[in-house]
């Protein structure tokens, strides 16, 4: 899994129940709807993350 940041995020009780609602329609933890949203938001900017490579597991043989 790729290393992960993190913060605190101060939104209102509205925007969070609605994010809530959202996350329970599509079957998601608020914490994997907001990294989704955030995603889809970078890509539809034409910012889409650049993922790292990934390193070889112990025991992999190398090409």
């Amino acid at each position: 899994m790729a290393d992960k940041k993190t913060f605190v995020l101060r939104i209102d009780t509205q925007t969070y129940d609605a994010i809530e609602k959202w996350a329970a329609d599509e079957f998601r933890s608020i914490n994997g709807q907001l990294e989704w949203i955030i995603h889809r938001a970078l890509k539809e900017a034409g910012r889409p993350v650049k993922k790292a490579p990934e390193k070889p597991k112990k025991g992999d043989k190398e090409a």
